[in-house]
């Protein structure tokens, strides 16, 4: 199965953002770490990481805590 992220804005709703499958999740989380300022100004809020139809984790904010 593939990895792939799901993007939502602050009030939870989906939205488009880089439709990018990943063949492990260690692969998905390094290409996260060097993209996800670009989504944050594609306006993301936050993501969730999914295997398949399957959520490994999330919701991960993109804003630095308060």
């Amino acid at each position: 199965m593939s990895f792939r992220w799901r993007y939502e804005n602050a009030s939870g709703t989906e939205v488009e953002g880089p439709d990018k499958a990943f063949d492990d999740q260690a692969e998905a989380e390094e290409w996260f770490s060097a993209t996800w300022p670009q989504l944050l100004d594609l306006g993301v809020d936050q993501v969730f990481l999914l295997e398949g139809a399957n959520q490994v984790y999330g919701p991960m904010s993109l804003h630095p805590p308060a």
